[in-house]
């Protein structure tokens, strides 16, 4: 089974085989947990609801079970929200759920999920016979006709996509070819739609959106080499986007974000299927244009009522609905994708700026449910998705984010492992010589650190400004390997090292000589805390430290009083200690009342703000100066 002709080898970095990493416990096993719990939640039966009902089978309907903790009389344990039997987009989350469950088995080795997937494989397969000429979805081939007629629908084309996906990834991560099967005999009557429509006809159609339609084409022409898939990578070619990219232009300001992100994962998709430079140069000036040239909020995401703001213009945009959950996750792919095509580590603090204050921060750390958005207004307050009620497009999201941490923490080139994100994990890499071991431990993950962790000598004597991790390398004597560690780009100075000293600093990464046996080398990352401004608005910042931005408790928007270039004296460490953690907290100082600053992502239910006016003590403007 192969799913790319570009030689992978000619890319700077690689990802590690699906198996080949497995998370330890820690904050992003936790969450992944969670994932895994709602997926198996979800009956079977509840999944396939409304292609069963397409098909003319909803008799078999009748099997779901009532949930166990909620009267059965209010039907939770069927699909509502968006799954909702007769919406618009009826059937988009079944195909997320596939796309989580294959990840979630491939890495784990999950055997229930993996059975799980056979049922709706079954039900799906079904469902294909039942309605013929290879249509497969939930909602009915009208849905296309009115798209193409210019009468109110809501992306079919979206909907369709989710479905392809999964099957897709269900046949990349778990070799099934069933799957597969099924996707290419659901290509048909797209293929047979898209021929009825010339060339500007069609573009036309590509307005309304597509999803990654343009991915899964050149997935499927991965897996197969069938040039019908050649054809429709050219045909969902959309001119208005990609042109304008391509001449430099800012096609971006107030276009719907998470239309345009997946079209441009599908253009990353095509060119390493296809090797045609032009997918590629589409891709570096999206990013250009969506990020380089336009700025992100504190939190490293972007988009405000599900839209790209202005280039550095976010003051008029912070309100109940900025950076949607969609986005956070696309564009994580989308730097992954230019990480391991360049080999530039900036796309990895990218990536771990907005696991924290996206992907986390949009997941409540006990229930497992979204945000499907994270409002930056002053007071403003998490809205959480149901199990059974919603189902926006985010819970599709959702449950593949949590699937892939472990492949964002390690990638491969030809002499050497690259850590990119500091993951409590495992890999293990295959060698000419023999298997080498390599484990991150992110030691001040739970603020654990001992019990004979006092004063002085024993120990720090107040919260460590400093983020620690260990690595350990081990392999039969004389297998050796290199292995590189990004510094982040919060770290201020130079990392402290403790243990093993092959450790050098080469190109802003460390780079770990392993001989062979055990290595094991301590390294702390020095921070500060950072005041982060408003572009636009220079005198109302957000802070933070290391990755994770601090959310201040309050219900409204409050100014501060102090000089911004120092946060430190606006800011003070508070209930940093007990027993044997260090806590995360702060507090203001030398404000008429006291707010109390917590992580972004372990805000629940709790009014929060990010941002704050900041006034010198004199009551002038403070003059704010970015800290990298």
């Amino acid at each position: 089974m192969t799913l790319s002709t570009l030689p992978l080898s000619t890319l700077p970095l690689s990802p590690l085989p699906l198996d080949a990493v497995r998370l330890d416990r820690g904050v992003f096993d936790d969450r992944r947990r969670l994932n895994r719990a709602y997926l198996v939640s979800l009956q079977d039966e509840a999944l396939l609801q409304n292609f069963l009902l397409e098909a003319g089978i909803g008799d078999q309907l009748w099997h779901l079970q009532p949930s166990t903790d909620t009267p059965a009389s209010r039907g939770l344990e069927r699909h509502w929200g968006w799954e909702t039997p007769g919406a618009l987009l009826r059937g988009h989350f079944l195909g997320h759920w596939l796309s989580g469950a294959a990840r979630e088995a491939a890495v784990t080795g999950d055997r229930l999920l993996r059975a799980r997937i056979d049922s709706v494989l079954d039900g799906l397969e079904r469902c294909q016979l039942e309605n013929g000429n290879g249509w497969i979805w939930a909602i009915p081939p009208t849905f296309l006709r009115r798209l193409a007629e210019g009468r109110p629908v809501w992306a079919p084309q979206y909907a369709m996509h989710k479905t392809l996906m999964g099957l897709v990834d269900v046949y990349r991560d778990l070799g099934d070819e069933r799957a597969l099967r099924l996707a290419r005999a659901a290509t048909a009557p797209i293929l047979d739609w898209v021929r009825g429509f010339d060339d500007e006809s069609f573009q036309t159609i590509l307005e309304v959106e597509t999803g990654g339609m343009l991915e899964v084409w050149a997935d499927l022409l991965a897996a197969t080499g069938d040039a019908v898939y050649a054809e429709l990578l050219d045909r969902y070619y959309r001119r208005s986007l990609f042109d304008g990219l391509l001449d430099g232009r800012d096609v971006l300001t107030n276009m719907h974000a998470n239309t345009t992100i997946p079209e441009v994962l599908g253009a990353a998709r095509a060119y390493e299927v296809t090797g045609d430079d032009r997918w590629r140069r589409l891709v570096e000036a999206y990013w250009d244009q969506a990020v380089t040239k336009r700025g992100t909020f504190c939190t490293g995401g972007q988009t405000s009522g599900e839209i790209w703001t202005p280039p550095f213009e976010f003051a008029a945009r912070r309100g109940e609905k900025t950076q949607e959950h969609c986005t956070v996750y696309n564009m994580i792919r989308l730097a992954d994708v230019l990480l391991r095509w360049t080999g530039d580590l900036s796309y990895a603090d990218y990536i771990e700026q907005n696991l924290y204050n996206g992907i986390l921060a949009q997941q409540h750390p006990r229930t497992g449910m979204v945000a499907y958005f994270l409002p930056l207004e002053g007071g403003g307050r998490k809205n959480w998705g149901s199990p059974t009620e919603d189902f926006w497009c985010c819970h599709g999201t959702l449950v593949q984010a949590h699937t892939r941490h472990a492949g964002l923490a390690f990638y491969a080139s030809d002499d050497e492992l690259v850590i990119a994100q500091y993951i409590d994990s495992e890999a293990r890499v295959s060698t000419p010589a023999g298997e080498v071991a390599v484990r991150i431990e992110v030691l001040d993950n739970a603020g654990y650190v001992g019990p004979d962790s006092n004063a002085g000598e024993a120990g720090d004597p107040h919260r460590p400004s400093a983020f620690r991790v260990r690595v350990e390398i081990t392999s039969a004597d004389g297998v050796a390997h290199r292995v590189r560690v990004r510094v982040p780009d919060w770290t201020v100075g130079e990392p402290a090292l403790a243990g093993d000293d092959r450790v050098e600093l080469v190109d802003g990464a460390l780079a770990i000589a392993h001989p062979g046996g055990r290595t094991s080398v301590d390294i702390a990352f020095p921070f500060a805390l950072r005041a982060i401004p408003i572009p636009d608005e220079p005198s109302t910042v957000a802070f933070a430290e290391g990755p994770v931005v601090l959310a201040g408790l309050v219900d409204r928007e409050v100014s501060l009083h102090g000089d911004v270039s120092q946060p430190a004296s606006l800011l003070a460490p508070d209930n940093e200690r007990q027993w044997t953690q260090w806590l995360p907290g702060y507090r203001t100082v030398g404000q008429s009342s006291s707010i109390r600053f917590r992580p972004l992502h372990e805000i629940v239910d709790e009014p929060y703000s990010l941002y704050f006016p900041i006034d010198r003590v004199d009551g002038t403007l403070g003059e704010v100066h970015e800290q990298a």
